[in-house]
């Protein structure tokens, strides 16, 4: 096994960022107090939560009333979704999202059609770009929500956002969208997107685990899912993690500013990736759309092998890469997202995901294309696979 740990699988989670590690040990030394206490240290504690949150809002072109912290990406999405069922449910129960949503929306949905909710699952192209009129055809004066992420986290694929943001608001039908993969990654701006409520998770941007937040537009009607105190306006009871709020706060600031040329530099490896696996591999498949698409997710399937065998197999020669969502880490089917694409089973079964981020180097990309050529072949001699 190498000495050096490429790791290629920053869309399941990203390191730790130095600034960022320092912002929360000092948060975690210093603003020991509860920010809904009146005196000092709880004062202290309290200005650095709402320093926080007008720096999550800057970052997305939010007011900062407009956010409410909570403990990641999947929390945000069960309270976008569920709050916003239940807030309006006398005035309809039809729910719309597509078929390669993350589980976090699609066990959400699930668990809503089970209380009466009626769902509908937009199909998407080949590429994985959701069919906006396959949506319009699925419009009914009951719909009551709408919910389609920005970028999928299986392929990077852009979804059309701003243009059922627009079908969205000419109706009268609140919008959500699971921005957890694009933020940090592209220009995020909720009023471009039109979207009225977005999903944010702090360990995508170089933040810490567990750390996560709903931009709420004002107006949108949503009841809270949880119960307590009265913490986040009454959205979000529990004492708030001050000091891993001021550390995701810190990680989206730099993401931000770096954002253009982190960009640049990640579409580069990630083409140079592509470029040399078409090459030196034959029977490969790129999955999703290479133009509407994040700078730093290639999913690839090698036919002929599955792709968990050549994960473990990568993983021993000290290169982390994903057969998928690690929320789904341990299933054996196929993964959801490339079946709705339309990709043969047995050709989704070898599908790759190789993320990158900014630590990742020409000479790390070259390392891998080094090696993957005899991974492969090897595996598929094994396989036995005539190809």
């Amino acid at each position: 096994m190498t000495d050096e740990i490429i790791y290629l699988d920053h869309a399941a989670a990203t390191p730790l960022r130095r600034e960022v590690l320092e912002t929360l040990r000092e948060a975690q030394e210093t603003l020991f107090g509860n920010a809904s206490s009146i005196h000092t240290a709880g004062q202290q504690a309290k200005r650095m939560l709402e320093d926080s949150r007008e720096q999550v809002a800057a970052s997305i072109g939010a007011d900062p009333v407009e956010i409410v912290f909570t403990s990641g990406g999947t929390e945000s999405d069960n309270l976008a979704l569920r709050g916003t069922a239940r807030a309006l449910r006398r005035k309809g129960d039809h729910i719309i999202t597509s078929s390669i949503e993350h589980h976090a929306v699609l066990n959400c949905c699930k668990s809503l059609e089970s209380e009466g909710f009626r769902l509908s699952y937009i199909p998407v192209d080949p590429s994985g770009v959701l069919n906006v009129q396959s949506l319009l055809r699925e419009l009914r004066p009951e719909t009551i929500l709408i919910s389609v992420m920005l970028a999928n986290n299986e392929t990077g694929t852009l979804q059309p956002v701003s243009e059922i943001g627009k079908i969205a608001r000419e109706r009268g039908i609140v919008i959500h969208t699971d921005a957890v993969q694009a933020v940090g990654k592209i220009p995020v701006d909720v009023n471009d997107l039109g979207v009225d409520l977005l999903s944010l998770s702090a360990h995508k941007v170089y933040g810490p685990k567990g750390v996560g937040a709903l931009y709420i537009r004002k107006g949108t009607p949503i009841e809270p899912i949880l119960f307590g105190g009265h913490h986040e306006r009454g959205m979000r009871p529990g004492t708030e993690n001050v000091p891993g709020i001021a550390a995701f706060a810190a990680a989206l600031r730099l993401a931000t500013e770096e954002l253009e040329e982190t960009r640049c530099r990640l579409r580069k490896l990630r083409d140079r990736l592509w470029t040399g696996i078409s090459e030196r591999i034959d029977l490969v498949r790129r999955n999703g759309s290479p133009e509407r698409t994040l700078p730093n997710i290639l999913n690839v399937s090698f036919d002929g092998i599955e792709g968990e065998s050549l994960l473990l197999n990568l993983d021993l020669l000290g290169i982390a890469v994903s057969t998928g969502s690690a929320c789904t880490s341990g299933s054996t089917e196929p993964s959801h997202v490339l079946l709705a694409m339309g990709i043969p089973p047995r050709t989704a079964e070898g599908g790759i995901r190789f993320s990158l981020g900014r630590d990742n180097t020409e000479s790390q990309i070259d390392k891998v294309l080094e090696v993957l050529p005899e991974v492969v072949n090897r595996l598929r001699q094994v396989s036995g696979v005539k190809l």
